[in-house]
């Protein structure tokens, strides 16, 4: 069974279509994929995937294989990853990629106080995004939120921040110190963006919580978003309670009165990962987290 197989099956199933995965994902022609799927299924000995007039459906037997295909094709991207970075890097080298939003300069700088013979490359990204590039082996470590993933990774908890409810500025809720949740039953609402599914599953479950069957109005991939469509829709929205540093002003926000939902930051890993350098970071970890060093200038969600 050939790398190129599985890739061919992954595009496929995550675009539904042939014609689709042909075109955008694996610039080949229809039939020539269409015998490499056949090729695939008579390997694994059974058919994986139907078509109807929705388009590819999975059978059992693939959506189970299309888990281990990708764990299978993420294992081979982290080989070649630290394969490539031990043949290019004489010095040792920590890949740290964060959620912006939490990080400020001066803590990387401390940072690389704390590990002055390492070299220390950053990134920004979605945190699911940072989720994938631990996986595949392109970072070492990420400051992120608790995704789910395929076992591959340990999340060390750094703390936990309370959301906030954000309004624009002249919303009837503004007269008020804190809100309850239950209060804004039938104004438009913005949810985070799939972007961020974290955060936005732990919004989902808040209002769920609270009685309240939001429909989402409209969905944003972070705050300059949300803030754009608050002052031309007057939607609200739950946010980390950070976001309060990046109000401009034609918004404001409020706490949340009783038990607030709350949302983790988290530094995370591949189990995987024996790098003296990661297990040195990760024992310094902790003079990161302070409440100072753990807001950075991001409008991410």
């Amino acid at each position: 069974m050939e790398l190129r197989h599985l890739r061919y099956f992954i595009a496929v199933a995550e675009e539904g279509s042939f014609t689709l995965a042909a075109e955008k994902r694996l610039h080949t022609t229809q039939p020539s994929l269409g015998r490499q799927i056949r090729a695939l299924e008579d390997e694994v000995g059974t058919k994986l995937m139907t078509r109807s007039v929705h388009g590819i459906e999975l059978t059992a037997a693939g959506t189970v294989f299309l888990d281990h295909a990708r764990l299978a094709v993420a294992q081979s991207e982290a080989g070649k990853e630290a394969a490539r970075r031990a043949a290019q890097t004489p010095k040792p080298s920590l890949a740290v990629g964060f959620l912006s939003g939490y990080l400020l300069p001066d803590a990387m700088r401390d940072l690389r106080d704390k590990l002055p013979d390492v070299e220390v490359k950053l990134s920004s990204d979605y945190s699911p995004r940072l989720g994938d590039a631990l996986m595949k082996g392109r970072l070492d470590a990420a400051f992120m939120r608790p995704e789910p993933h395929d076992g591959s990774l340990v999340y060390k908890r750094l703390r936990t921040e309370p959301l906030i409810l954000v309004f624009p500025k002249g919303h009837r809720l503004a007269a008020r110190k804190s809100i309850r949740l239950f209060e804004i039953r039938g104004e438009p609402f913005i949810k985070p963006a799939r972007t961020a599914p974290a955060l936005r599953a732990i919004v989902e479950e808040s209002l769920k919580r609270a009685g309240l069957g939001i429909h989402a109005d409209h969905e944003a991939h972070n705050f300059a978003h949300a803030f754009s469509v608050m002052a031309s829709s007057r939607a609200v929205a739950l946010m980390p309670a950070y976001a309060k540093d990046y109000l401009p002003s034609s918004v404001a926000s409020r706490p949340i009165k009783g038990d607030a939902p709350r949302v983790d930051l988290v530094v995370g890993y591949n189990r995987a990962n024996t790098s003296r350098v990661l297990k040195l970071f990760l024992e310094r970890v902790g003079g990161l987290t302070s409440d100072k060093a753990s807001r950075a200038r991001g409008h991410q969600t």
